[in-house]
């Protein structure tokens, strides 16, 4: 177990960025969120082809070797929607992993602020019965980590924390849905609990209720489940547009006062998500610290400071969390940004040596036309990829998305990376 000292430090760091934060968060409302929801029973960069490079043998026998497998294809649509229909579905994603010598899967549990297992917190995935809210009568869950496990698979558990909403999916919520709950409870200072993007709806970070019912939801997991490992991607703060959390930013500005000086705008939203990700890690390492909790950021870091993903921090002090996995979806030669380039740079981010490097690879744009067609001037791009990887002493690799892994455009270049494995 990890000194409980090392765990709070970056607590103390949010603290300490978050003075006028705290004096807010009196003027919020104190009743917490899960009043009304705990009562829910738990029913039942490509490497060029002509381009020489050094490449420096590893060994790999303890190397990650993961695939991203998200709600969509675990969508039971195209079935009668019964248990027997959704282990069936989930043995042949495990009898793929295999073949392709995958040792781990990072699996979508709560794509939508829903739930693939029995909550106390959130509604049942609309992806199991059609409609959100409804119990599909057995545990997902359940079932894909003793599956997996039987097979010596890993399950990381795949949260996207703050999302309700994304692309019009759900169609329609639940009534036990926090966000339904909120709305419709006359209580005017939940509503704030939630914002708007566009189309999308979000959980508000700014608010330490919210904050906690994204981390008890992390809790439920792994304490009722043997998972490997907590996931977060790459969706925090929608967008650097700051309208639709202004109201909430105004409130922490004038609960600062004259005394201090506030943070800028972007500021006070990287410390909440930090305040968030440092919540989840402690909760996590109390539970079983044999459970790892990592997060997969977009590889551009201009982008990642637009939705305050404080890469630097996570990758640098200790408390936040186990792995970093940069989405490096670019090919070498890519017109911004190529996939050595942003590789070199993630080594240099990753500088806490108790924090894992993986590399995600963009498995989905082989033999397509992406990135100005350089997808299409070798079939070896993410063999030469990983072999990268591996020189710069990355510690594996996930490959997006599950889907890909056999398509008629991918399929050559995924043989020729497993050929390395």
């Amino acid at each position: 177990m990890k000194k409980n000292i090392i765990n709070l430090i970056p607590v103390f760091l949010s603290v300490f960025l978050l003075i006028g934060t705290i004096v807010l968060s009196s003027l919020l409302p104190e009743k917490s969120p899960n009043s009304e929801i705990n009562n829910k029973s738990k029913s039942s960069c490509e490497v060029n082809a002509v381009e020489t490079m050094s490449i420096v043998s590893t060994e790999t026998d303890e190397e990650m070797r993961a695939v991203w497998v998200p709600y969509m294809s675990l969508n039971m649509n195209d079935t009668d929607r019964s248990e027997e229909a959704f282990k069936e579905k989930f043995d042949a994603i495990i009898q793929k992993c295999l073949k392709n010598k995958l040792n781990t899967i990072i699996i979508h549990v709560r794509p939508n602020g829903d739930s693939l297992y029995p909550s106390k917190y959130f509604p049942w995935s609309d992806i199991l019965t059609g409609r959100q809210g409804k119990d599909p009568g057995y545990d997902p869950l359940e079932y894909i980590i003793k599956a997996a496990h039987e097979n010596n698979v890993k399950v990381h558990a795949w949260i996207n924390p703050l999302r309700i909403r994304f692309s019009k999916t759900p169609a329609d919520f639940s009534e036990d849905n926090p966000y339904v709950i909120w709305k419709n409870d006359n209580i005017k200072e939940n509503d704030s609990y939630t914002f708007e993007s566009g189309s999308n709806i979000y959980y508000n970070p700014a608010y330490k209720e919210v904050r906690e019912l994204i981390i008890n939801g992390v809790r439920e997991i792994v304490e009722n489940y043997d998972v490997d490992g907590i996931h977060f991607d790459d969706y925090f703060y929608p967008t650097d547009d700051e309208k639709c959390d202004e109201a909430d930013y105004k409130k922490y500005v004038s609960a600062v006062g004259k005394d201090y000086t506030p943070l800028s705008h972007s500021e006070w939203r990287k410390a909440n998500i930090n305040v968030l990700i440092s919540g989840v890690y402690s909760a996590v390492h109390e539970i079983n610290n044999n459970v790892k909790f990592g997060i997969s950021p977009q590889c551009n870091t201009e982008n990642d400071e637009k939705i305050s993903a404080d890469v630097i921090s996570w990758g640098s002090i200790s408390g936040y969390v186990d792995y970093l996995c940069p989405q490096i979806y670019v090919s070498n030669t890519h017109p911004y940004l190529p996939f050595k380039k942003s590789a070199d740079e993630w080594r240099d981010i990753i500088k806490n040596k108790n924090v894992k490097y993986y590399i995600g690879l963009g498995v989905y744009k082989a033999g397509s036309d992406s990135d100005n067609g350089t997808w299409l001037v070798s079939d070896e791009i993410l063999k030469n990829q990983v072999l990268y990887g591996r020189s710069i002493n990355c510690d594996g690799f996930m490959l997006y998305s599950y889907d890909y892994l056999d398509t008629e455009n991918t399929k050559a270049e995924v043989q020729n990376v497993i050929a390395l494995f």
